[in-house]
């Protein structure tokens, strides 16, 4: 098998799972959030700002690890 395929082949693989791991922890801290403020009402602004921030770190680094899977796929 030809090493570039192989690279190639375990470069999509990685970008499916790191758009996976992404979809998984946006999931996760939006039911934490929801769950925060289900206990604390009253603090619903300050954890929903900080679910959206946390959620755009979370989705920047699985858009990165799709683009960095394209370029080798593309190289």
């Amino acid at each position: 098998m030809d090493m570039t395929l192989l690279a190639k082949a375990l470069a999509v693989l990685g970008a499916g799972l790191g758009i996976a791991g992404g979809g998984i922890g946006i999931g996760l801290v939006g039911g934490r959030a929801l769950e925060a403020i289900a206990r604390q009402p009253a603090e619903k602004k300050d954890i929903r700002t900080n679910m959206i921030l946390v959620a755009a770190l979370v989705e920047g680094l699985a858009f990165f690890g799709a683009i960095l899977a394209l370029l080798i796929i593309f190289q």
